[in-house]
Parts: C-alpha cells; structure tokens; sequence
C-alpha cells in the first residue's frame, strides 16, 4: 500500500508543473511578425482569415494581461497559423492572377505567329 502516497505525490508534483506556464512571449512575438507579414502583401480585414487572426492575438493578449499563459500560447500560435494561412492565400490569388496575365500574352503570341507565314 505504499505505492498509495507515491502516485499522490507524483500527481501533485505533476499538476504543480502543469500550473507553471511560463509567459509565451516569443510565440506572442512570432504571431504580430506573422500578422505584419500578411498584412504587408495585402491580407486586410476582408480577408476572413486575417480578421480571424487578429481576433485571436487580442484574445492571447487578453489572457496575457490576466496571465493564463497556457490560453495565451494556444491563442498566439492559433493566430500565427491563421496570418499564415491570409499570407498565403493572398499570394495564391497573385499567382493566379498573374498566370492568367502571362496565359493571355501566350495566346495573343500563339495567335501571331498562326497569321504569318
């Protein structure tokens, strides 16, 4: 019955480690850097990812200020995630846009050299 107080003991020490989140300060840095990123090739809030984004890092600030850091760093990487899901879904619609560009002048040239001998 010794193994009783062992496992209680083990469980305390397991839950105290638990309630010692520290500050996640670097993630919280590397969400704002992902939102500017997004922000800087054109994610804006009628981007729903982007405006999704930026409600998250509020909330991880808010959790910050109250210091639920372990909300506060699930929140942050949430919001990353999202600003690099805006970055590179307004990348892909600049990519396309561009490929019709060049898809366009392909077949004006193909429609040239048809017309000449």
């Amino acid at each position: 019955m010794r193994t009783q107080p062992l496992i209680l003991a083990l469980a305390v020490v397991g839950l105290a480690g638990c309630a010692n989140d520290p500050a996640p300060n670097e993630q919280m840095r590397l969400s704002e850097q992902a939102l500017e990123q997004a922000r800087a090739v054109g994610a804006t809030d009628q981007v729903d990812t982007f405006k999704l984004a930026e409600d998250k890092l509020a909330r991880a600030r808010s959790n910050m200020t109250s210091q639920d850091f372990r909300d506060a760093r699930m929140r942050a990487e949430q919001a990353e995630l999202d600003a690099r899901l805006a970055e590179a879904q307004v990348l892909t619609e600049k990519s396309a846009e561009q490929l019709k560009v060049v898809d366009a002048r392909v077949k004006r040239l193909r429609k040239q050299l048809e017309v000449q001998p």
